[in-house]
């Protein structure tokens, strides 16, 4: 359950982060409004960088541990 509210929990910050770019693109924002909307884009992406690194580390980690059983399999039956 707890992955599902991961992957939903990134999914809608990229769905945000796209609604505050497509604010700031379309250019009627007031100087402070856009300030605001950049602020909050610049917490998002900040966001979403950590989560997509820490799911780095965790394929890191789990390749590695493949190649740690990989190694052992070979090994065994030399």
């Amino acid at each position: 359950m707890s992955k599902k509210v991961k992957k939903s929990s990134f999914e809608a910050t990229m769905q945000e982060l796209e609604q505050v770019v497509t604010a700031l693109e379309q250019g009627d924002l007031n100087l402070d409004d856009a300030l605001k909307e950049f602020e909050k884009g610049i917490s998002l992406v900040r966001s979403s960088q950590k989560e997509l690194e820490q799911a780095q580390q965790k394929v890191t980690l789990l390749m590695q541990e493949s190649d740690e059983l990989t190694s052992f399999d070979s090994g065994a039956s030399s």
